[in-house]
C-alpha cells in the first residue's frame, strides 16, 4: 500500500470520479437553466400584444353597496313547528346614479324582498344551496321590479350579510 501511495496509481482513479461529478453538476445546472429560460423566457411580440389586449380594463362605474337598514324578520312554517328567520340585506350597485335610484326605490325593493322571502321553505333556508337559490331569486325579482318601474335593473346583486334561522 505504501508503494501505491508513492507511485500515485490511486490518484487518477479519485480524480476521475471527481471529474464525473463535476461534469454531471454542470449538465444539471445547464439543464435547469435551460428549463427555467424555456418556462419563464421572453414572449414573442404577438404574445405580448395578446396579453395587452386581454388585460381587464377598470370598470368605469365603481361598486357601491346600499344597506337596507332594517333586517327582515319573518316566520316560515316547518314540518314540526314554525321557524323564525332574520335576514340582513345589502344591494350591490354600480355607479352613483344606480345607488341613488336604489335608495329612492327602497320601498319597492323591500316589498319585492318580502314577497320572495314569503315563498321560502324551511328546507330551502336550512341548506347552503337553498340560501344561494333564494339570494339569486331575490336578485332576479328586484331586477324585474326595478326594470318595470325605472326601465333598468339598477342593482347587480343582492347580498345576505346576516342570516339567522331559529
Amino acid at each position: 500500500m505504501a508503494e501505491e501511495l508513492q507511485t500515485g496509481e490511486e490518484a487518477p482513479k479519485g480524480k476521475g470520479k471527481l471529474l464525473i461529478i463535476i461534469v454531471a453538476a454542470v449538465v444539471l445546472l445547464l439543464g435547469g437553466g435551460g428549463a427555467a429560460f424555456f418556462l419563464m423566457g421572453s414572449d414573442s411580440a404577438e404574445e405580448a400584444e395578446t396579453k395587452e389586449q386581454v388585460e381587464v380594463k377598470p370598470n368605469e362605474n365603481p361598486v357601491a353597496y346600499v344597506n337596507i337598514a332594517q333586517p327582515f324578520v319573518f316566520n316560515v312554517t316547518g314540518d314540526s313547528r314554525d321557524r323564525m328567520v332574520q335576514i340582513k340585506v345589502q344591494l350591490m350597485v354600480r355607479g352613483s346614479e344606480n345607488e341613488n335610484l336604489a335608495r329612492y326605490h327602497s320601498p319597492l325593493i323591500e316589498s319585492s324582498l318580502l314577497s320572495t322571502f314569503a315563498s321560502a321553505t324551511v328546507d330551502q333556508l336550512r341548506s347552503p344551496t337553498g340560501r344561494v337559490e333564494l339570494r339569486d331569486k331575490t336578485t332576479e325579482d328586484i331586477k324585474a321590479a326595478l326594470t318595470k318601474s325605472v326601465g333598468q335593473p339598477v342593482i347587480e346583486k343582492v347580498l345576505f350579510t346576516d342570516f339567522v334561522i331559529q
